[in-house]
């Protein structure tokens, strides 16, 4: 530690010749109220009692802290070596504080060192698990991760199974949770290992029984953990697949569904699109009945309106031959067009078109989408169909264009005229000249225009 402290006297020495010595500057200085900004609060102050050990390491942190906003990766690492030394403090409560900080900015120097090797991790990892009990498996489970990361499946196993069986004095509740979460990455882990054994049967044609039987062992070993993980509410995304995977595989449909559907409706669990995507894919994928199919997604559009499976959500309502549905589907194109992120989909303006094609069809029609317009009706239209938006679309997608020219021409003559006139057509690019003799987009743009005539027709 004295060669840090001379180095710490040498940068102060430093930075004192460059600053002006000049009583009355200093004095002005004094006198300026500095800015009160949320700052958040040190780490360590300085005491009356302060020892000269701890006013050093105090001083190594700020610099650390310092390096570290300018990214010198190097010099940080040079510091946390010196740094280190502060587990060796006595005092009440400050080798806990001490060894968290080392372990997380260490991590953090780790991570982006142009130098750091593996065995640096294990090295460090290791030093900073047997510093302090208090963050034992937290930093087994870090460090877990990083093997995991770097395809280390066997020594990340490992290194959960250690901590899988480690005690420390009365078992809390904190420390029962993490035993859990432990227990569950630990079979996430056995599902790699058994994915890698699939790997290696299916890469050749003569069935193996010790690699069947191995693998067979994996998925027993993996389950038991998975299902003891999905039991407690929380999002588990990655284990509920891992999960999937493996019963998919052994044709256990019926218990994969079941994980699926209890993963999705359990009301204790928090809310979770994603759980309601997986069970839509995999009914799906298994060929579930159309109504089955419908009821997810509803559930889906309830949580995320303009989740990227709504367009097919809306394909499969206007498939289905049931009252109602038509305009169920009306109501889920008018939520995407809600997001900016859908404004200008051709895919979401094409549905639209064809039900109102098919709404058409039926009497007091307008007054179905006047009940799904809603609350949309003061302002549905301005945005969509203003003159700025016409020029827009012409310049960018002339499909596009002329199939929101024919859906506005089916309900509005006032801002058809504003979408489809002439002063919205001027300040076409060549870009949008050049979309003209596209043949596809050609054909397109006349059979839309034939059936707006017709329209205008009728």
């Amino acid at each position: 530690m004295d060669d840090l402290e001379s180095e710490l006297r040498m940068a102060g020495e430093e930075q004192g010749e460059n600053e002006s010595s000049d009583d009355d500057e200093s004095i002005n200085r004094k006198r300026i109220k500095k800015p009160n900004l949320p700052l958040a609060p040190p780490l360590f102050k300085e005491t009356t009692r302060e020892i000269g050990f701890h006013k050093t390491t105090r001083n190594c942190l700020q610099h650390i802290r310092e390096v570290l906003l300018h990214h010198r990766w190097q010099d940080a690492a040079e510091y946390m070596a010196s740094y280190s030394q502060t587990l060796e403090d006595t005092a009440a409560n400050m080798p806990q504080l001490y060894a968290e900080i080392i372990w997380r900015i260490g991590t953090e120097i780790l991570h982006h060192h142009p130098d750091s090797k593996l065995e640096d991790y294990n090295s460090f990892y290791e030093r900073v698990k047997h510093s302090g009990v208090k963050h034992y498996l937290k930093v087994c489970l870090e460090h877990s991760f990083h093997l995991l990361v770097n395809g280390q499946f066997e020594d990340a196993k490992r290194q959960l199974s250690i901590a899988e069986s480690w005690r420390y004095g009365k078992l809390s509740a904190g420390q029962s949770q993490r035993i859990r979460l432990i227990q569950a990455y630990s079979g996430f882990l056995d599902y790699f290992i058994w994915c890698d054994k699939k790997a290696t049967a299916s890469s050749t044609d003569e069935y193996d029984a010790a690699v069947n039987q191995e693998m067979h062992s994996y998925f027993r070993q993996s389950s038991v953990n998975l299902k003891e993980i999905m039991k407690l509410p929380g999002v588990w995304d990655p284990f509920v697949l891992s999960y999937i995977d493996m019963l998919e595989f052994y044709n256990d449909h019926e218990g994969a569904v079941k994980v699926l559907y209890d993963y999705a409706y359990d009301n204790s669990f928090p809310p979770n699109p994603n759980a309601h995507v997986y069970l839509y894919r995999y009914m799906k994928k298994h060929n579930h009945p159309l109504k089955k199919l419908l009821k997810v997604l509803k559930i889906l559009h309830t949580l995320v309106p303009s989740h990227e499976l709504m367009p097919e959500y809306c394909s499969l309502l206007v498939q289905s031959e049931k009252e109602g549905d038509l305009q169920k589907a009306l109501g889920v194109v008018l939520d995407l067009l809600d997001y900016s992120s859908w404004r200008s989909n051709l895919d979401v303006w094409n549905h639209l078109m064809n039900i109102i094609k098919r709404l058409k069809m039926k009497k007091q029609w307008l007054k179905t989408f006047a009940v799904e317009m809603g609350y949309r009706k003061d302002w549905w239209l301005a945005i969509h169909f203003s003159t700025f938006q016409a020029r827009k679309d012409s310049a960018e997608n002339r499909e596009l264009l002329e199939v929101k020219s024919f859906v506005v021409r089916a309900f509005s003559p006032c801002y058809t005229s504003i979408y489809c006139g002439k002063a919205a057509r001027k300040g076409v690019t060549a870009k949008a000249q050049k979309a003209k003799r596209n043949p596809k987009q050609l054909r397109n743009i006349r059979r839309l225009r034939r059936e707006s005539g017709q329209q205008s027709q009728d």
